[in-house]
């Protein structure tokens, strides 16, 4: 007697089958890459501004920010150092596993200033070993997830990651809040070119065509060539070298003016690449500078400010943002000198003239703390 028509058919159905699954094996690894990055993506988003909320902080109307600063500042700044205290345990609920890893030890300046790994930046790992660098994406203003880049000064073990960075994440602007050797420590290798000689690392050609010294900042335009594929960007260097180590500027007005240059670069750019900010261990200064830019956005387009909110949100992508109480303080009379001396028809940045820092107890409490 004949078998029933279906034991004909099962083979065929089985090569079927595994020959679907063959080609949906193919199409994931061609796909792994953007697959993989669209899965970090969505871990940035739901991990970097999970946990405790940070609604408890209220956007501080511009008419009534002078009130509010008056009030943080009175019996020696104690309101400023109740509020500041908040931000002790944010992030304590992120992970740094990456960062502790005995290969990448060596790639951090400080053994206690790690990126969390849910907002960490992931270099290529095409023809290299490691896709680490201590450095995290920060939010900017307006729902921007990936405006900035916040990173340690590079070491001399890291510049060709640091430049490969640079490279893969189409950033058009560096800056640096911070010198290469303060109070004759190292803080930051020198990365950029010392004159019309190009340095190189890796693929990477960098040249320097421009140089213009200030009293407070060096601006500088270089040119980098990824020779392997003949393909050349510009980027511009923003140097603010009156930032001492262990304190904060001595007036307002020359680092919003700073602030106000990187702004109209980042305006005018046809990029979307982040702006890669950098101090020495790549929190405090760096953090400072980033809420800033961020914060004068706010005065501008809400003519409110949440100067607390924001600097929670960016302890939520990296650790110790804005490291100091001094620098917090420092924060909100940038604020204040502005609304001071804005004037309606001029842009924030242009016209202020505010006195040096005016707070009292908090140069103590930097002087154990790194920048």
């Amino acid at each position: 007697m004949a078998s029933p028509p279906t034991v004909i058919w099962v083979p065929v159905l089985v090569i079927i089958l595994l020959g679907l699954l063959a080609a949906m094996g193919v199409f994931v690894l061609r796909r792994k890459p953007k697959l993989l990055s669209k899965v970090h993506m969505s871990m940035y988003e739901r991990n970097s501004d999970a946990g405790p909320s940070q609604d408890k902080f209220k956007a501080i109307p511009v008419t009534k920010f002078p009130d509010h600063f008056y009030r943080l500042s009175r019996d020696e700044n104690r309101e400023f150092s109740v509020e500041y205290s908040q931000f002790s345990t944010v992030g304590a609920d992120l992970s740094q596993h990456q960062a502790a890893l005995p290969e990448n030890k060596s790639k951090n300046r400080f053994i206690d200033i790690l990126p969390y790994d849910c907002s960490r930046v992931k270099l290529s790992t095409r023809g290299q070993n490691s896709d680490y660098i201590n450095a995290n994406f920060i939010p900017g203003y307006g729902g921007k997830k990936m405006e900035y880049i916040a990173a340690q000064g590079p070491l001399s073990s890291t510049v060709s990651d640091f430049w490969r960075m640079i490279w893969e994440q189409k950033s058009e602007r560096i800056v640096m809040v911070t010198n290469c050797i303060e109070n004759g420590k190292a803080k930051c290798d020198h990365y950029w070119p010392k004159g019309p000689s190009p340095c190189r690392h890796g693929d990477l050609l960098i040249t320097m065509t421009s140089e213009r010294k200030d009293n407070n900042w060096t601006m500088r335009e270089l040119i980098v060539k990824n020779e392997a594929k003949s393909e050349e960007r510009r980027v511009k260097h923003f140097h603010f070298t009156a930032w001492p180590d262990h304190g904060v500027p001595k007036g307002t007005k020359e680092l919003i003016q700073f602030c106000g240059h990187i702004r109209q670069h980042i305006d005018s750019s046809q990029s979307s690449g982040p702006s890669v900010v950098h101090c020495s261990a790549g929190v405090g200064r760096t953090g400072t500078l980033i809420a800033l830019d961020v914060l004068l956005q706010q005065v501008e387009r809400e003519q409110a400010v949440d100067i607390a909110g924001f600097v929670h949100r960016m302890r939520r992508h990296r650790p110790r943002m804005v490291q100091t109480e001094s620098q917090y303080v420092f924060l909100h009379q940038c604020i204040n000198d502005c609304l001071k001396q804005k004037k309606p028809e001029e842009p924030i940045y242009a016209n202020i003239t505010g006195p040096d820092v005016i707070y009292v107890n908090t140069a103590a409490i930097t002087s154990n703390h790194r920048k």
